[in-house]
């Protein structure tokens, strides 16, 4: 019986072990062989590539443009008839195999380093914290803070945290964040499972923000591909820039993200 249980225990071990470190890096080309060379110059500056869309003019989206990426990742967005979409990439210059996706789910983890990170406010003509608060959760249901883990060892297939966020312009706002291991990188899914208001009337519904963050180290470096759309009612499309408000809380979540996989 020994044998068996130490034949299964290797394989698991050989699992994650893969999963940690791919057999073999794709190049930014193998993924977007078809982007201009104007795009492929943006994705590596600082903020990256980023464009953002209207459902009324027809989205731009470069992942469906015939690129590797797993369809799913646009799809569970698109899922949710967004009138907005969001569409970044951005690629993190790091020594080849430097970063494996341990290292990655373990920046992921850091959600106490949202807390004060900074956006520029055209508003108040100066850079501003985006959200003033953030901690994890013990569940949708019970909204108790729990601290940030230490750093995992192992890599878990996938995971569920769920997060308050104090956001400067709509309070605190709450989302599930699932994690999950897809092809050569992870996979992060962000969903408000509480409306977002402005002065006590909602904005965005619940479940009505969704937002996919792809990691994956690759020869130049990580990249980090993310979208993130919502739905939300004429009344309030008309009175806030809807795209700046996705298009930003997106570069500063990215932007946390990135900082935590540099500094593995």
């Amino acid at each position: 019986m020994k044998k068996p249980i130490i034949s299964i225990l290797l394989m698991i071990f050989a699992a994650n072990a893969f999963a940690q470190f791919p057999a073999q890096q794709r190049s930014i080309n193998d993924i977007f062989p078809n982007i201009s060379a104007a795009v492929k110059e943006e994705i590596f500056t600082e903020n990256g590539y980023v464009k953002s869309s209207e459902k009324t003019n027809g989205f731009v989206i470069l992942a469906n443009e015939q690129s590797a990426l797993n369809p799913q990742i646009v799809n569970m967005v698109l899922r949710g008839n967004p009138g907005y979409f969001t569409e970044s990439i951005l690629i993190i210059p790091v020594i080849q195999n430097s970063v494996n996706l341990l290292d990655i789910y373990n920046a992921l983890g850091k959600i106490r380093l949202l807390k004060g990170r900074l956006y520029d406010s055209h508003t108040r003509g100066r850079p501003v914290p985006l959200f003033e608060d953030a901690t994890r959760l013990t569940s949708e249901r019970q909204l108790t803070p729990i601290p940030d883990p230490m750093s995992a060892s192992t890599l878990p297939g996938t995971e569920t945290i769920y997060v308050r966020l104090r956001d400067t312009n709509f309070g605190n706002t709450y989302y599930r964040a699932e994690i999950a291991i897809m092809g050569n990188g992870i996979r992060c899914t962000l969903t408000n499972f509480r409306s977002m208001n402005y002065l006590l009337i909602p904005v965005i519904k619940e479940e009505k923000f969704t937002a996919q963050l792809y990691f994956e180290p690759i020869q130049e470096g990580v990249l980090i591909y993310s979208v993130a759309g919502a739905d939300i009612s004429d009344f309030f499309a008309s009175r806030i820039d809807i795209n700046s408000a996705i298009s930003k809380r997106l570069a500063v979540i990215t932007g946390w993200a990135a900082d935590g996989i540099k500094k593995k």
